[in-house]
C-alpha cells in the first residue's frame, strides 16, 4: 500500500513538472495563433542584419502588427508587415529597423508621416532606415577608425 502511494505521488510530480514545462515554453516563446486579420504593407532595406519572420512591428511602443515575410528583391531586402486592422499609415511614415536594448531583438519602429495619403493594402513603405551595426561601431571604436 506505501508503495503504491509512493509511486502514485511520483507520476503526479512527474505530470505537474512536463505541464508546467509546457506552460513556460508557451509563455516564453510568446506562442500565439497565427492571425491573419489586418493588411500587408511592403517595406524595402539595403540591409535587415537579424530581424526575423514574427517580429514586432510597433507605433510609439504600442505593437500594431508582426513581420511575415523577408525576401530579396533587386538586391535588396524586402520585408512584408501584417498590420492590424484600425492602424492607418500614411505614405510618408518612416520605417526602421531597431534593436530592444543593447543587444535585444530586432523589431520594426514605424514613426508616423504627416501626409493625408494613406497606404493602401500591398502598398509600399518609400522611407526606410537600416538598423545600426553596433559591431561595426564598436570595431572602428576599438581600432580608432572614428
Amino acid at each position: 500500500m506505501k508503495r503504491l502511494t509512493m509511486e502514485t505521488l511520483v507520476g503526479l510530480f512527474v505530470v505537474a513538472g512536463i505541464v508546467s514545462l509546457g506552460y513556460l515554453s508557451i509563455k516564453l516563446g510568446r506562442f500565439e495563433v497565427v492571425s491573419e486579420r489586418g493588411y500587408t504593407v511592403l517595406a524595402a532595406f539595403d540591409s535587415v542584419a537579424g530581424l526575423k519572420d514574427g517580429a514586432v512591428v510597433e507605433i510609439a511602443g504600442v505593437e500594431v502588427g508582426r513581420v511575415k515575410t523577408i525576401g530579396l528583391e533587386d538586391y535588396r531586402a524586402v520585408v512584408a508587415m501584417r498590420i492590424d486592422d484600425g492602424v492607418a499609415l500614411q505614405d510618408d511614415a518612416i520605417v526602421s529597423i531597431r534593436t530592444k536594448g543593447l543587444i535585444g531583438e530586432k523589431y520594426v519602429k514605424i514613426t508616423p508621416g504627416g501626409s493625408e495619403k494613406l497606404v493602401q493594402p500591398g502598398g509600399k513603405l518609400r522611407d526606410t532606415e537600416d538598423p545600426i551595426d553596433i559591431e561595426h561601431l564598436i570595431s572602428n571604436y576599438i581600432f580608432g577608425k572614428l
